[in-house]
């Protein structure tokens, strides 16, 4: 059994962990936002540089930019990861305060 030190010690790590997220958070979203302005960049400059159809102009345009289109999937998947882990971190803050609901009602007793 938990004791009720324990659980405030538990919920005031949880509490900095998401402190800390929520600054990650923020750079993982400008890191996306830059890499997908960059990409997004980088095939209009391929597409109006290229010759050709329109849907020719437009799979060059895909390929030239491939390198920064890999770039913004990772910043994606980055930000993901963030989100995932206040996701969880949120939920476990939850849980630790109904145990320390139950170890307090136990203490009571």
């Amino acid at each position: 059994m938990e004791t009720p030190g324990q659980i405030v010690e538990e919920l005031q790590r949880i509490s900095r962990e998401m402190e800390k997220g929520a600054s990650a958070l923020y750079d993982a979203e400008v890191k996306l936002a830059d890499a997908e302005a960059a990409y997004d960049k980088a095939v209009s400059l391929s597409f109006l540089n290229s010759q050709g159809t329109v849907a020719d102009r437009q799979a060059v345009a895909k390929l030239q930019a491939v390198e920064e289109k890999l770039k913004a999937d990772l910043a994606r998947a980055e930000f993901n990861r963030v989100k995932t882990k206040m996701k969880v971190l949120s939920d476990t803050a939850t849980m630790t305060a109904v145990i320390s609901r139950n170890v307090e009602l136990q203490w009571r007793s």
